[in-house]
């Protein structure tokens, strides 16, 4: 295995983690600044009103984004089981 081969697969699992990771955290981080703003905007200093809108938005994002984020990963692993062989020889 060449440095470019190993550089381009870790580009690759690199940009696939910031992917998945950014589909479940920008719904969460969009709730988060609207509640922030809601609670500056009334004086309201609890800390579960922030909390748990914030959890449901990101649970709501694991079950709605999470077929096509297994089905991302597989396709990720499938070729780069697939590339063994050119890799490889």
């Amino acid at each position: 295995m060449t440095p470019e081969v190993f550089v381009d697969v870790l580009n690759d699992a690199l940009y696939l983690v910031i992917l998945l990771v950014t589909a479940i955290v920008l719904p969460s981080l969009i709730i988060g600044l609207i509640v922030s703003i809601f609670q500056a905007a009334t004086s309201i200093n609890e800390q579960t009103l922030s909390f748990l809108p914030r959890l449901i938005v990101t649970l709501l994002a694991l079950m709605y984004g999470g077929h096509w984020m297994v089905q991302t990963v597989m396709d990720y692993t499938t070729n780069l089981f697939l590339s063994i062989p050119t890799v490889v020889s």
